[in-house]
């Protein structure tokens, strides 16, 4: 027996708000501070998400099955049995969307109530494109081992956790200390989500100028935890070379100033042994990533390889804005959804997820992240150009696809557990 998460929004509601839009009185809906309207706050008025029986309470009959005295023979049954609970619970089909508010979108360190609607949104992400349910938790406590111990407590109520806009360098301690204590999939999505969907639209525009990953170079801006994962998911995925830069220029193992995280990069990365500015290690490069929020210049982006990759990702600002980046590369790509090629992570963690869960893994691998990023560059498929070198959300083809790869993957590594 489980709950279905929907969204709870009634015509009633829909009705009120096309009339504030439309100038009419509707009270109810909500109004941002200095302004007379916006659709932002009327759609986030009482929240996105509630939640919903599967099963009837009709009767006395229906009550008892659904509480006591039925109830008490499958708590039994699973006090006796342990993975019952993935047949008789809403666990198998559940994941947790943890967060402590300190690394929220382009907002920064605003609290673990102010990141509520965006946890909220990825739940509903979660049930819209992949058929997930999930709960967002918004835990008020910004020290690693207060959470690793909160989201282990919580864990039995959940058949994975999706860690979300948590601040690095502690992102990556708590990932880590999670995966090693729980049995069930944890996946940071700023790391791993952004690496994903950035390896299938880089293998796709490698695609179509003929060549493969190992004939690239690339240049990431930003050493964060998207900057970092993607930096070594592309060397696991087989990229020729990849430099990371921060604000004080490329990761590079003669500078002493490096946290343990970026002196780990710099071990693995830069093999050309690149020193100084973001801008002058573009020079000759194949593609730049920005996950930074900074800019970069036209003069280093025309200084780029021909044929270049330019992925600008930084919301609301493109790195480069994508009328510059046209001038000089082949490819490019953005985060926003009002240009073509959009990077966004929707794209991957509902299918992983949902595959992860199908076949009850215990963790998400790398094999798992690999068949992801394989199966939704292969959505595109022959309609590759250099528009599309990613699909839309919203192409229902993808999660099928991702969820069925991952749940192979799983099953081929050994991890599957059905």
């Amino acid at each position: 027996m489980s709950a279905e998460i929907v969204n709870p929004r009634s015509d009633s509601d829909t009705e009120r708000d096309r009339e504030r839009s439309a100038g009419g009185s509707g009270t109810d809906a909500a109004e941002a501070p200095g302004e007379p309207f916006d659709p932002a706050f009327a759609l986030h008025r009482g929240g996105k998400m509630a939640v919903q029986a599967t099963v009837p309470v009709r009767n006395k009959d229906d009550l008892s099955l659904a509480y006591t005295p039925g109830v008490a023979k499958v708590c039994t049954a699973i006090a006796e049995q342990p993975d019952l609970v993935h047949d008789y619970t809403w666990k198998s089909q559940v994941v947790a969307v943890v967060t402590d508010g300190t690394a929220v979108l382009g907002l920064g360190d605003i609290g673990p109530e102010a990141s509520l609607p965006v946890m909220e949104g990825k739940a509903i992400l979660f049930k819209q494109f992949g058929g997930v349910d999930a709960v967002p938790i918004a835990l008020a406590t910004t020290d690693v081992d207060e959470l690793v111990e909160t989201v282990v407590r919580l864990a039995p109520s959940f058949g994975g956790v999706n860690l979300e806009d948590i601040s690095a360098p502690r992102c990556f301690e708590i990932e880590r200390r999670l995966q090693e204590r729980l049995d069930i999939p944890v996946f940071h999505d700023d790391q791993h989500g952004t690496a994903i969907v950035t390896l299938a639209a880089l293998r796709n525009a490698a695609k179509l100028t003929g060549r493969g990953l190992g004939d690239l170079r690339a240049v990431i801006s930003g050493a964060g935890a998207a900057g970092v994962a993607i930096a070594k998911f592309l060397l696991e995925a087989g990229i020729g070379d990849v430099a990371v830069a921060d604000r004080k220029g490329v990761v590079s193992r003669d500078r002493e100033d490096l946290t343990p995280v970026k002196r780990e990069l710099a071990e693995i990365t830069n093999r050309t042994g690149l020193t100084g500015s973001l801008e002058k290690a573009l020079a000759g490069a194949d593609v730049f990533i920005g996950v930074s929020g900074g800019t970069v210049s036209e003069k280093a982006v025309a200084s780029m390889a021909p044929e270049a990759f330019v992925f600008a990702m930084a919301n609301p600002n493109p790195e480069v804005h994508p009328d510059v980046a046209h001038r000089h590369a082949a490819v490019v790509a953005t985060g926003r959804s009002d240009y073509p090629n959009q990077i966004n992570n929707v794209l991957a963690f509902p299918g992983i997820f949902a595959g992860a869960l199908q076949v009850r893994a215990s963790r998400i691998t790398e094999g798992m992240k690999i068949a992801a990023a394989n199966a939704l560059a292969d959505v595109v498929g022959d309609a590759l150009a250099p528009e599309y070198v990613i699909p839309s959300p919203f192409d229902e083809r993808v999660a099928p696809a991702v969820t069925a790869a991952v749940a192979a993957a799983a099953r081929a590594e050994g991890v599957a557990r059905r």
